[in-house]
């Protein structure tokens, strides 16, 4: 850890650069405890690793919180400095008595309270969920920051992202989401913006990096909306997931595949109205192609010209496919206001724009004409090529 206490009470914060003369100097003349449990620290000053305090063999407290690795050390510390030089009031290292949690940083900000948790390894979604609930309920604004070692890049604009990640997924005021990442080794922000995702473990993203003294903290709160998908990737990307889930094919994906051969739908000739990306697709972590076959199967398919669809409908089928699992749900402890119900109405909206529906008052909409499905191969490639030709443009403004 970076902050201990002499034994009559003065803090020391290694966040801020102390010279080693100075540390040895202090180390010589003082004893040093632990502000959380009130055991002696040791202050280790080698040249290996950035200087720290480190608890005795023994210690009940080095159980009680993780240990940090020195790559976790100096980007909780950097990030410290970098709060500290925009002259925003932080605590390093802030343990709260009453909830029993020690953020990485806390600061004040605009008339809230954060904290910033830096997390560097995997830890349990449960411990996960638990922290931001505590600091949610006690007023905090939590503000998780994963390391960049953790991001990978597989293709050209798609990176795989795992359901850890996605706890890390927030949202600006204006309801734009992203994850927030540092490297202290690069000294570099790495801003995950525009995340579009296409299968339960891929999607495609916007990436910026910034270094710190060239961003500022309400930018890496409130970052500009910026979204370039390209569509015929996304398509293609699709005819990769569909290709690769038909030719090995899990449990949970058979059952999927059964109800659609037996309403008479091939996973080959879906339509191309079918399988369209929308903002909150992150919300559902089963793929597009699926949970919208599914809004086909159940509201869509049995509906004629001037039929109504109503919110209510598309509800109560959102929720049986919920119930019987068809339909897996994103945990996001820090997005629990948004509503997965956000992703379907976006695909109806997108349909409008795509002239299958009409928006008819707040809740509903009417069918204008039915979503054909091909019959055929050669049906299904002449139909995909006049519908991106005609709709690129349409998909793009409205994604």
């Amino acid at each position: 850890m970076l902050t201990a206490c002499t034994k009559t009470g003065k803090k020391l914060c290694l966040g801020f650069d102390y010279r080693k003369e100075t540390l040895l100097d202090l180390r010589r003349k003082e004893e040093f405890v632990c502000p959380v449990c009130g055991e002696g620290v040791l202050l280790k000053l080698g040249d290996q690793r950035i200087f720290h305090f480190a608890h005795k063999q023994g210690s009940s407290c080095r159980d009680e919180f993780e240990n940090e690795s020195s790559y976790h050390m100096e980007g909780k510390r950097q990030l410290f400095q970098w709060l500290i030089r925009q002259k925003i009031p932080s605590v390093l290292e802030y343990y709260d008595r009453e909830i029993q949690q020690r953020p990485d940083i806390m600061f004040k900000h605009k008339g809230k309270k954060y904290a910033l948790e830096y997390q560097c390894s995997t830890i349990p979604e449960k411990i996960f969920q638990k922290r931001t609930k505590t600091y949610l309920e006690n007023d905090y604004v939590p503000l998780w920051i994963i390391s960049s070692s953790h991001i990978h890049q597989k293709r050209k604009e798609i990176i795989a992202l795992s359901n850890f990640h996605y706890l890390f997924l927030r949202s600006t005021s204006s309801g734009n989401l992203y994850i927030p990442t540092y490297c202290p080794e690069k000294h570099l922000f790495q801003l995950v913006e525009s995340i579009t995702s296409f299968t339960i473990k891929n999607a495609f993203v916007e990436s910026f990096n910034y270094p710190p003294f060239k961003v500022e903290l309400d930018a890496l709160l409130e970052p500009e909306k910026k979204i370039h998908l390209n569509l015929s990737r996304w398509n293609s990307e699709n005819e990769r997931f569909i290709l690769n889930w038909a030719l090995h094919p899990q449990s949970g994906q058979k059952i999927f595949l059964h109800e659609i051969y037996n309403r008479g739908l091939n996973l080959f000739l879906l339509p191309p109205e079918i399988g369209l990306p929308v903002s909150h697709s992150l919300l559902i972590q089963t793929p597009p192609i699926i949970w919208q076959t599914y809004l086909f199967l159940d509201v869509l398919a049995n509906k004629n010209p001037n039929d109504s669809i109503t919110f209510q409908e598309l509800t109560f089928h959102f929720n049986k496919r919920i119930q019987r699992k068809n339909i897996i749900l994103r945990k996001l402890p820090q997005l629990e206001q948004l509503n997965p119900i956000l992703a379907q109405i976006e695909y109806l909206q997108a349909l409008e724009h795509l002239g299958v529906l009409q928006r008819k008052g707040e809740n509903a909409f009417q069918v204008q004409r039915k979503i054909i499905i091909p019959k055929s191969n050669r049906e299904r490639e002449e139909a995909k090529q006049l519908f991106y030709q005609k709709n690129s443009n349409i998909l793009s403004k409205n994604k």
